[in-house]
């Protein structure tokens, strides 16, 4: 289970860039009338991308809860980039936690399928009946300008599209074509079931 933490923070959406994409009117007094929507359809737009790749875009904090590890010696983490892990707890089945030492493991940082790694011969035995919990902050960075280009011109893209076809039923995916081109590359192909590897 991966839960969000931390949310962006409206500071870190370009409403002011998504108002001039859409071409709309500037310089009266009502300029800002619809920030409040078009931050609800980057907001979506940031979502959907997201979901589709893999990738946390804008850095926020997540914890992943886990009943075990895949692979005694490492763990491919569920999402990419990954900025940092701040924390590993054990829980035990009645919830007491203990920290795990960082010492005990380290990351591999990766594009696509970042890992937990294990400093010696396996990760932290995981309690019978407890869980993991893995706490980590991933994104690109703090701020919509340090996404990579196509990953930011598709959340434009998908943004207007939202935005051009509010109350329309959706397509077969919901996805423009060109939002489609622009993150292809940027998807997670997982072979073998992906066994932390």
């Amino acid at each position: 289970m991966l839960v969000e933490e931390t949310s962006v923070p409206p500071g870190a959406l370009p409403v002011a860039q998504f108002r001039d994409h859409l071409r709309l009117g500037s310089g009266f007094a009502d300029d800002a009338l619809q920030d409040d929507l078009l931050e609800r359809h980057l907001r979506a737009a940031l979502a959907a991308v997201e979901a589709r790749t893999g990738k946390i875009l804008i850095a926020r904090g997540f914890v992943w809860t886990l009943a075990g590890w895949r692979d005694f010696g490492r763990q491919a983490l569920p999402v990419a980039p990954i900025r940092s892990v701040t924390e590993v707890r054990l829980l035990d089945r009645h919830g007491a936690a203990s920290v795990v030492d960082p010492s005990r493991y380290r990351l591999e940082p990766d594009g696509q399928r970042p890992r937990l790694v294990s400093a010696g011969l396996h990760l932290p035995l995981v309690p019978m009946g407890g869980s993991v919990e893995i706490t980590f902050e991933a994104g690109y960075g703090a701020s919509f300008d340090d996404l990579p280009p196509d990953l930011g011109q598709a959340v434009l893209t998908l943004a207007a599209h939202f935005y051009e076809n509010r109350g329309s039923a959706p397509g077969e995916d919901g996805i423009p074509f060109t939002v489609s081109l622009l993150i292809d590359r940027y998807r997670t192909v997982r072979l073998f079931g992906e066994g932390g590897r």
